[in-house]
């Protein structure tokens, strides 16, 4: 059986280079892309093909429901830059730094974007998702990155 797969999209108030710049910028990339109330670390940045980033995504105090992959409130992750299609598309090879057998293994993100009315559409599509990382939970996720996204575009 094929590994799951989830798909999140959504309209971007900003122009296509502004939306593209926030995926390359490891400053912006960390205020985003932690989903819902989580922050972000950048560790490491090297922005060209099979270059990638290094980033924890760390829970909020309190947080009683979920448990860090690496840490107690901690998920970090190692991203390699597989593909990029300047303007168009960023390919990330995403592993967790976990030693949790069901979460080991590569998954990929792809992130496209296109030009929408009003501004851009950004579509993340995550492919090949570990046996542990339940895909409801993937989706939400995507989709809370996508909300913060527009959000730092002021939508």
């Amino acid at each position: 059986m094929p590994a799951p797969t989830t798909r999140a999209s959504r309209l971007i108030p900003a122009a296509h280079d502004a939306v593209w710049n926030a995926l390359m910028d490891p400053e912006i990339l960390v205020q985003w892309l932690p989903p819902g109330d989580m922050t972000g670390q950048m560790h490491a940045f090297d922005g060209r093909v099979g270059g990638g980033f290094e980033m924890s995504l760390y829970y909020p105090k309190g947080e009683t429901q979920q448990l860090g992959k690496t840490a107690e409130r901690e998920d970090r992750t190692r991203v390699r830059f597989a593909a990029i299609k300047p303007g168009r598309q960023v390919v990330w090879a995403v592993v967790f730094d976990t030693d949790d057998s069901a979460l080991k293994g590569e998954m990929t993100i792809t992130v496209s974007l296109e030009a929408a009315p009003g501004g851009t559409r950004v579509t993340l599509l995550s492919e090949n998702l570990p046996p542990g990382l339940r895909p409801a939970d993937n989706k939400e996720g995507s989709k809370e990155s996508l909300k913060k996204l527009a959000g730092w575009f002021g939508g």
